[in-house]
């Protein structure tokens, strides 16, 4: 695969000696600034030393928007037919992401102390690149999303990243991207052999506060 351009991004971090990662995947048309307030919202104790990482997308055009330009990690065909995917831009942003990574390794963290979330779009891309991951990161978390190229998964999915923690969640009234979404990649996840803790919270396409509660205790859980 040819080299991806690196991505721009926002990074906040506690005044602690830095000892893991989050890299947190916006929407799409949204930016890395979308979730830049989260890391104080979810309240965690200044002393498990984590670094937040929010890239931003690059700005393509998308299908479903009229080939309007905006920020997006992967074009969409149809909201109808998830079946249809863009694996090619799928694949690039999973080599932006995988930079990413890379260079929090290279920093000094170790991969089991990185956690990669996003959201919606962003969460697509966590799963897909998380899960395909080589080594063994610390966490997996995707929030209002699914699994794309589920065909592909078995035969792409790495070893590695069998044991580790996917947190999913997702609104019951997601009109934009409905439950059934996220339930069925929830037992897709859990038949293949993956440990998932699911959330659903009555909300539409969005986060709510019950929901940073639970990813609060979630990654103080991995991360200690």
């Amino acid at each position: 695969m040819h080299s991806v351009a690196p991505l721009e991004t926002i990074v906040t971090e506690t005044h602690a000696p830095i000892t893991a990662s989050v890299i947190w995947l916006h929407g799409l048309g949204a930016d890395g600034y979308d979730f830049a307030g989260i890391s104080s919202q979810l309240q965690l104790p200044a002393e498990l030393g984590i670094r937040f990482i929010f890239p931003h997308a690059p700005v393509r055009p998308v299908t479903i928007n009229n080939g309007l330009a905006m920020r997006a990690w992967y074009d969409i065909y149809s909201l109808n037919n998830l079946q249809h995917e863009d694996r090619t831009g799928i694949q690039v942003s999973e080599q932006a992401v995988r930079q990413l990574i890379q260079q929090q390794q290279a920093a000094g963290i170790p991969s089991t102390r990185i956690i990669l979330a996003g959201f919606s779009q962003g969460g697509a891309i966590a799963l897909h690149t998380g899960l395909r991951y080589p080594a063994r990161l610390g966490g997996i978390m995707g929030l209002s999303t699914y699994l794309p190229l589920i065909p592909h998964f078995i035969d792409e999915a790495h070893v590695e990243n069998r044991p580790t923690s996917v947190f999913l969640a997702h609104g019951e009234y997601d009109e934009m991207l409905p439950l059934i979404l996220g339930e069925k990649t929830r037992d897709y996840l859990q038949q293949a052999g993956y440990s998932v803790e699911w959330h659903s919270y009555p909300m539409s396409h969005q986060v709510c506060p019950l929901e940073i509660a639970d990813i609060s205790r979630w990654l103080q859980r991995i991360i200690c």
